[in-house]
């Protein structure tokens, strides 16, 4: 006979299938013993949408499974994913006008289809970038190359922009490699993500939330936003069905469903409304890919546009809250962009997202509404956008960029709120790229890259509440998914600042880095809300208090050959008063901790 036992610790137990955040989330752990009291292996028990296994076995299991998948694709050629080495390398090449971007505002992996003049000289010209090859009748595939990510960092975590691996103390690593078919119309990517973090010990400030691993702040206990400080306490392995997506394609208008990473607006490091910062999550998309646009009766080319328009789901991470009724939120998002024939190189760009809970009523929300309206219907929905512009200027190999985006209606609307105080919930980035001859002789480039990012509370929010654009005090999970944020992944309640410089030549690229953000000055702003500078106190406990990272780092990517590259970086990274005001002994003086993260990156290509 069977009885099951209740575990309030469920890490108490040993390993877990774990995640970032945990798909199979633990409140309580339920195994089955036997009449000897010894739980059986692989035994669980299915409790509404969580079940809870009995660790190490699949532990095992998983890392078996993703170090097949890991030697498997290898025989696989490369991909133009977000932010890989060769979607930034064609960004290089279209910035000197030898190739058109795909794309005006809304990327994806399957958006992005680079195409080059093969006879067009550049320095990556010999390296195998990966191809299509026949399939059958009027069909193709393309297989990805297999791309194995390791990093480890000595004392905390770092990194961004890295999908479902979550880069903890210690080491951890990133697979993925897969195959795409195209053919009469029909798109089907196949591009899983496998990965693991050691999740290495380190301290955390206390959580506003039931778990203990939960952010350190919000609008009330459990009001926020899920985004864990640490994702427990063991190394565990995590996937998603990464860049995967069936689509189908008529012309330029474009329908499908699947998990690819979003990537809005032109931001090289922190984009304000999506990133590929998160893991995937499942939507539906419909839209027009870019399109020329010709007025027909006159035939005046009046430019090019493109519109998307998705749903998706995103989920709680399995270290927020114990409460199972709201462990999924709806997303909306809708976007058009614009690029005027009579001003060359110019593109101008709105975005919109909103969330609201997971029902399907609430599809209604996918078209913007008023505030009056809402207050009517008593709607719980988080409505963000965003407006701004890019432009190139090949002829000098220079790009300007700027993005503003509001996280709520300005109080009294338009026109008269923004006539009185415009600068309600406004965040914005700018930057700057420009190309640099170093040797053309000898194919080699460089390019100078800035970026500086704001996304601290407007000061109208001192004569009200404390404020920060990702969380939100209905829809509670705030601007994340399973756990990490949707937009900026540095600087997401803050502010950041990069400046870097890459190096191009005919074996590869090198760059030199160095980034300043402070992650969540809001944090300390809320402390200001409801108190008074008078006596000194305020100033004494937090005006030297604030968060910052100073990171400096080089990188390289080197082809061996054009079937081989393998790439590696070095970044120091310092933290100043990591946990702001807390553990200090003097208030005025500044607390550090000093982190080496190092990485390596292996590419196979056919």
């Amino acid at each position: 006979m069977k009885t099951a036992k209740l575990f309030p610790d469920f890490e108490s137990l040993g390993g877990y299938y774990g995640k970032k955040p945990n798909p199979l989330r633990f409140k309580q752990l339920v195994v089955l013993f036997d009449e000897t009291g010894v739980p059986e292996p692989g035994d669980a028990v299915d409790l509404g949408r969580k079940r809870r296994y009995n660790g190490d076995w699949m532990l095992r299991n998983n890392l078996c499974f993703c170090l097949l998948l890991c030697f498997f694709p290898c025989i696989l050629p490369a991909q133009e994913a977000l932010k890989s080495a060769e979607e930034e390398y064609y960004n290089f090449l279209a910035l000197q006008g030898y190739i058109e971007r795909p794309t005006l505002n809304y990327r994806t992996l399957s958006d992005s289809k680079w195409n080059i003049d093969e006879t067009i000289e550049h320095p990556w010209q010999e390296q195998n970038l990966g191809a299509y090859k026949p399939f059958f009748g009027d069909s193709r595939m393309k297989v990805y190359g297999t791309e194995l990510f390791m990093s480890v960092n000595s004392r905390a975590p770092y990194g961004q922009n890295d999908g479902v691996l979550w880069q903890g103390r210690g080491l951890n690593m990133l697979i993925k490699g897969g195959v795409r078919f195209e053919g009469y119309g029909v798109e089907l990517t196949l591009l899983p993500h496998f990965s693991f973090s050691q999740n290495a010990s380190f301290d955390i400030m206390p959580s506003n939330y039931d778990s203990e691993y939960g952010y350190f702040w919000g609008y009330g206990h459990n009001i926020g936003a899920d985004a864990p400080q640490r994702f427990g306490d063991k190394p565990f392995l995590d996937w998603d069905f990464g860049d995967s997506e069936i689509r189908y394609t008529w012309r330029t208008l474009t329908v499908g469903f699947g998990t690819q990473a979003i990537w809005l607006g032109p931001a090289y490091l922190n984009s304000i409304l999506h990133s590929n910062n998160a893991p995937a999550y499942p939507k539906f998309d419909i839209g027009l890919r870019r399109q020329k646009v010709t007025i027909p009766w006159n035939n005046w080319y009046a430019g090019d546009v493109e519109a998307r328009l998705w749903v998706g789901r995103l989920s709680e991470s399995g270290f927020f809250d114990y409460d199972d009724s709201n462990n999924y939120t709806m997303i909306h998002g809708l976007v058009f962009s614009y690029a005027p024939s009579f001003l060359p190189g110019l593109t101008l760009f709105a975005n919109r997202v909103c969330l609201v809970p997971w029902e399907w009523k609430n599809l209604k929300y996918i078209f913007p509404t008023n505030e009056e309206e809402n207050e009517k219907e008593d709607a719980i929905d988080d409505q963000k956008s965003s407006f701004g512009f890019s432009w190139i200027f090949p002829q000098v190999g220079f790009e300007v960029y700027g993005e503003l985006g509001i996280d709520d209606f300005v109080p009294d609307g338009f026109p008269q709120g923004y006539i009185r105080y415009p600068l309600h919930t406004m965040m914005y980035t700018v930057g700057i790229k420009k190309t640099i001859s170093v040797m053309p002789s000898r194919k080699i480039y460089g390019e100078l890259l800035f970026e500086w990012n704001s996304m601290e509370m407007s000061q109208d929010f001192q004569f009200q509440w404390p404020y920060s654009p990702y969380f939100h005090h209905k829809v509670i999970h705030g601007y994340t998914n399973r756990g990490q944020w949707l937009g900026a992944g540095s600087g997401w309640g803050g502010n950041s600042q990069y400046l870097g410089f890459k190096i191009y030549y005919q074996k590869g690229t090198s760059s030199l880095f160095i980034h300043r953000n402070n992650p969540d000055n809001n944090f300390l702003y809320s402390k200001a809300v409801f108190d008074s500078a008078i006596g000194h106190e305020l100033e004494r406990k937090y005006f030297k208090s604030w968060r910052a990272n100073l990171a400096v780092g080089v990188d390289t990517n080197y082809f061996f050959s054009n079937v081989f590259c393998l790439g590696g970086g070095f970044i120091y990274n310092q933290i100043i008063n990591p946990y702001y005001y807390l553990n200090k002994i003097n208030y005025f003086s500044d607390g550090f901790t000093h982190n080496i993260s190092l990485y390596l990156l292996i590419k196979i290509y056919l």
